[in-house]
């Protein structure tokens, strides 16, 4: 009787999928940002607000794992998915602040390509999370997983490539610190991108 009595489900694909769709709006903005700082305090506001959204998706995904009796996955994956989803944001957030903060007065091809990677990885999370309510898409949902980390070894190259550049040609010492700063928190976006990927393909393990 008292089973019956307890919400047995919740909508957690739906936050996914709704956290997810900010993650990509929020990397476009990031791909704007990083073209052209002409509007950069538009587009940080503009990424501002939407960690701000994703951060009430997280919210109210944790809030109902707490009064859901049955997940259709495991608590744990529920948690830990939706936390390092908005890892992806919290990271976007700071990459555009930083670059407020800090004053930079050009932006360089190796930011605007990093923030393409982290645009393509977060298109891909949403692609993978998009399916994960039917592990019939398993197969589908592993091969886009392994995009990811394709997309993420492809910033680490470019990444190495920008630092070598950076410490080799950049005579300024205090804008050399400003990119390397930014270029890193780039990076660190696919990486967790990465992270999610790894956590939905240990569903799959699980559940497939």
């Amino acid at each position: 009787m008292f089973g019956r009595l307890m919400p047995t489900e919740g909508k957690f694909f739906d936050l996914f999928n709704q956290h997810a769709a900010l993650c990509v709006k929020g990397a476009h903005e990031m791909v704007g940002l990083m073209t052209n700082f002409d509007d950069l305090e538009m587009r940080t506001h503009a990424i501002e607000g939407i960690e701000k959204e994703a951060d009430k998706v997280t919210y109210a995904c944790v809030d109902m794992l707490h009064k859901t009796f049955i997940t259709p996955i495991d608590r744990d994956d529920i948690h830990k998915l939706i936390t390092r989803m908005d890892d992806i944001l919290d990271l976007m957030e700071d990459a555009a602040q930083t670059v407020s903060l800090y004053d930079l007065k050009a932006v360089t091809p190796e930011a605007k390509r990093l923030a393409e990677l982290s645009l393509a990885c977060c298109e891909k999370v949403q692609a993978a999370v998009g399916l994960l309510h039917n592990m019939d898409n398993s197969h589908k949902i592993v091969a886009i997983c392994e995009e990811i980390d394709r997309l993420e070894s492809d910033a680490d190259h470019v990444m190495r490539a920008a630092m070598s550049k950076l410490f080799r040609d950049e005579p300024d010492v205090r804008n050399l610190i400003k990119l390397k700063a930014i270029y890193e928190i780039l990076e660190t976006v696919t990486d967790r991108c990465e992270d999610v990927a790894n956590i939905i393909e240990g569903i799959i393990v699980e559940n497939a």
